[in-house]
This record gives structure tokens, C-alpha cells and sequence, in this order.
């Protein structure tokens, strides 16, 4: 059993917040500023070049990637973390695109995550004429699976609802026309429990700032499934995913049957240290126990909000067995809403147009930040406080 007194007194959290947003940006672990000491003071300063190879630097991008794929049910030696999430998109979604070349549709959904249409919409400028990307509702993904498509891209949960795709009959479907599926684990992993290998996963990404912890920027990952490392195609073909890095050949040949060939370029070691310290506080912790005990909070939220707090309307899956570890709600003015929750320490965030999400991370949080939290946002919607014209200016930052 997962003792989350235990993982709370691990994260450094300032004294009386309550923090109901990682599922945007985790808190600090207590171990980070050791570890970026020890990083810069008995790794860079004093080995420098040598680093490389005395410090494991090199391999890293595989060693933590190890770690991370354990949250998802992958084996060793199908993980690699570096890069920004964004990129992980154009590599998966480029190299499911060469698996199927006959094909020209990428399908993906209208409730996705921005950045992932994006980067599916630059894709195909770079591509010949007559690839198309498809986003019907998250609801009608399955039913637009068809002998037309080619690379299936969708986020398992929905960043606004918290809504929870089908992973395997999505996948089942898809494997029987004959498609690929790219999936981002951005608000699964460390949220959810998630088997790759159990659902036959071709290619998963996502990031590792949120749920696990990595903090800002921290190295997102690709997984790919063992049975396609011989064929898949890494489209952004970086010197670190060479078959021979320091031959310096001028033509590039990837990693055979390695997870090594989607390595890029040189990555961020400073970053790996904060990333290795955050999943120490994974070691001892069961996902099954995790999200039984986010079901648990999520739902005494739920409740306590709907009883207490008129004008909010939770807009999520009633079932929690649909939906990932965060909680929505609409309020007409959502906005000037939650800026008036952090005045008062609790710390939840917004999506446009009028979504208050909060995020339940058992790893942190408890039972008394719940009725806490409540107590504060009733108080504000009794007291009418979200009117105060300090609310009502929009920040860079939403």
C-alpha cells in the first residue's frame, strides 16, 4: 500500500498553499535543489568534458527514460526522454505517417491539445499535396477510423474535461484497418494507470513537468513499441541517435533496433538531474493505489463543490473511471474566479473559455486540502470577491 503521508513530506510546497495545479506544473520535490547542486558542483565543475562518460551523462536519455517508462507500462529499452513534448509529436506522428505511406489522413479530435494540431498542421505543409488532418468530437474519433487514415494522434485525457479516450478500442480499431496510433500521455502519466504494452501501443509521447514532477521545460519522452525499433523512421535525424555518433559520417544512418534512434541532439543534462530527483518519489508508489485515492478526493470534491457552490457547473465524465486526475468546472466568469482562488492560496488554473480546472494529485494532496479549498471558492462566490477589478486583468499566463 502507498503510504502518501510519505510522498507529501517529499515535495517542498510553501507553508498554507494549496496546490491544485500539477496537472499543469508538479510542485518542487525536496530533492531538486541537491540534486542540481550536486550536478553542478561534483558533475560539471569538477569532471567537465569528462562528464560524459564518468557521470553516465551520455546515456541518460535512456536511463531515466527507463524510469519514466515504467509509469507506463513500458519495458526497458522502448523509452527515451529528452526534447520538448511538441517535437515528440512531429517524430511519432512523421515516422507513423512513413509505416503507412499509402495513406494521407492523420485523425486526431477537436477537443486536443492545441500544440498537437499544430504540429500535425506543419507536418503537412512539409509534406506533397493531399495530406489532410481530421478533427471530429472526441466522442466520434472511433467512428472516423477507417481504411482512409493513416496515423491516429490523440490525447488519452482531455486537457479541458479530463474526458478518458478508450485506449484499446481505439487501438483495436485502428490495427484493424490497418493505422497507426500516436498517443499523448501528457495528462496520464503519473495521473492514470497506463499499460503500453498491455494495449498495444505503437507510439506514446508526453511530457514530464506535470504529473511526474520534472519541473518547468523538464524532457518530455517517446516510447515505441518493441516490434516496430527496426523500421520506424526518425524523421528529425540528430547526430544522437546515429548508428555511429562519433565516426562523424556525413550521412546518417539510424541506431539499428534500438530506442537510441529517436535520440536527436545533445540534451539537457542539467535538466535530467531535477527529473532523476522527481522520480524518486515514484519509487514506492503504486499507480493502482494512486488512482484510487484520486478517485477518492476527486470525488469529495465534486461533491462539497456541487453542494456549496451555486453558478458551478461540473462539466467532466460523472464516471471516474472516464476521466484522467483532473476535475473541471464552468462558472461565467471562471476566469476572475480562479485569480481570486490563488489571492487565497489555492492554486487551481483556467482554459479558456470559462474552465476552472483542478488538479487531484494524491501525492500531495489530501482530505483537508479538499474542504479547504471548497470552503475558500464558496466563500468567494458567496462574498461576490471575484468582482474586484484586480481579477479581471488576464495575465500573460492563463
Amino acid at each position: 500500500m502507498t503510504d502518501f503521508n510519505k510522498t507529501r513530506a517529499m515535495f517542498d510546497i510553501p507553508e498554507g498553499m494549496i496546490y491544485l495545479n500539477g496537472n499543469s506544473l508538479g510542485p518542487m520535490p525536496k530533492a531538486a535543489p541537491d540534486a542540481i547542486n550536486a550536478f553542478l558542483h561534483d558533475e560539471w565543475k569538477t569532471e567537465l568534458i569528462k562528464g560524459w562518460n564518468t557521470k553516465g551523462w551520455w546515456m541518460q536519455t535512456n536511463t531515466l527514460g527507463d524510469r519514466v517508462g515504467r509509469l507506463i507500462g513500458a519495458p526497458e529499452g522502448t523509452t527515451v526522454v529528452s526534447d520538448t513534448l511538441s517535437i515528440k509529436v512531429f517524430q511519432a506522428v512523421s515516422a507513423g505517417l512513413a509505416l503507412v505511406p499509402d495513406r494521407k489522413v492523420i485523425l486526431s479530435d477537436n477537443g486536443n491539445f492545441p500544440t498537437d494540431l499544430y504540429i500535425a498542421e506543419g507536418l503537412i505543409k512539409l509534406k506533397d499535396a493531399g495530406y489532410e488532418l481530421r478533427i471530429p468530437d472526441p466522442e466520434d474519433v472511433i467512428d472516423n477510423i477507417t481504411d482512409e487514415v493513416a496515423v491516429v494522434m490523440v490525447t488519452e485525457v482531455d486537457y479541458r474535461t479530463g474526458r478518458k479516450h478508450d485506449m484499446s478500442a481505439l487501438i483495436q480499431k485502428a490495427h484493424a484497418v490497418g493505422a497507426v496510433v500516436v498517443w499523448d500521455l501528457a495528462h496520464s502519466c503519473g495521473a492514470i494507470p497506463v499499460d503500453v504494452t498491455a494495449t498495444d501501443v505503437d507510439f506514446a509521447i508526453g511530457c514530464t513537468y506535470k504529473y511526474v514532477n520534472g519541473g518547468p521545460g523538464a524532457p518530455a519522452f517517446i516510447y515505441v513499441a518493441p516490434r516496430l525499433l527496426d523500421s520506424v523512421e526518425p524523421y528529425l535525424s540528430g547526430w544522437y541517435g546515429h548508428e555511429s555518433p562519433f565516426a562523424f559520417d556525413t550521412d546518417y544512418r539510424p541506431m539499428p533496433g534500438k530506442i537510441d534512434r529517436m535520440r536527436i541532439g545533445t540534451p539537457s543534462i542539467a535538466a535530467f538531474s531535477l527529473l532523476s530527483a522527481a522520480l524518486d518519489v515514484w519509487e514506492d508508489v503504486d499507480m493502482n493505489d494512486l488512482h484510487q485515492r484520486s478517485i477518492e478526493l476527486s470525488e469529495l470534491f465534486i461533491q462539497e463543490v456541487e453542494a456549496r457552490c451555486p453558478g458551478v457547473t461540473f462539466v467532466g465524465p460523472r464516471d471516474p473511471m472516464k476521466r484522467g486526475s483532473h476535475v473541471p468546472f464552468t462558472f461565467e466568469h471562471g476566469y476572475a474566479c480562479m485569480q481570486a482562488l490563488i489571492a487565497n492560496n489555492v492554486i487551481g488554473d483556467f482554459r479558456a473559455p470559462n474552465v476552472m480546472r483542478f488538479g487531484i494529485t494524491p501525492l500531495f494532496i489530501n482530505e483537508e486540502d479538499i474542504m479547504k479549498a471548497v470552503d475558500t471558492l464558496a466563500d468567494i462566490l458567496t462574498n461576490e470577491t471575484w468582482k474586484e477589478e484586480r481579477f479581471q486583468v488576464r495575465a500573460k499566463v492563463t
